[in-house]
């Protein structure tokens, strides 16, 4: 093997994973409304350290996460949902 060539593995090569595209859960089913009053709902849509999950983590269509992210906001503020996660020490 001379010192210039790599293998596959070594460069990172080999399968490439390929994820099911999602569905937005709120687009599929329309009885399913985003509201800042559902928190346990909400809950679902943001991190452990308060931070509200990204599209491709959520899997929500680009209409409903804005809505997601409002609803979380408004929860926010009427002392709802915390900013921030819970703190260890």
């Amino acid at each position: 093997m001379d010192t210039n060539e790599i293998s596959s593995d070594a460069r990172g090569g080999g399968r490439r994973f390929y994820s099911q595209p999602r569905v937005c859960q709120f687009c599929t089913d329309r009885s399913a409304k985003i509201d800042y009053k559902q928190t346990e709902t909400l809950r679902r849509y943001v991190t452990e350290s308060g931070k509200i999950r990204p599209r491709r983590q959520s899997g929500a269509c680009a209409r409903h996460q804005r809505e997601l992210a409002r609803a979380i906001k408004r929860a926010r503020h009427l002392a709802l949902l915390p900013f921030t996660g819970e703190i260890l020490r």
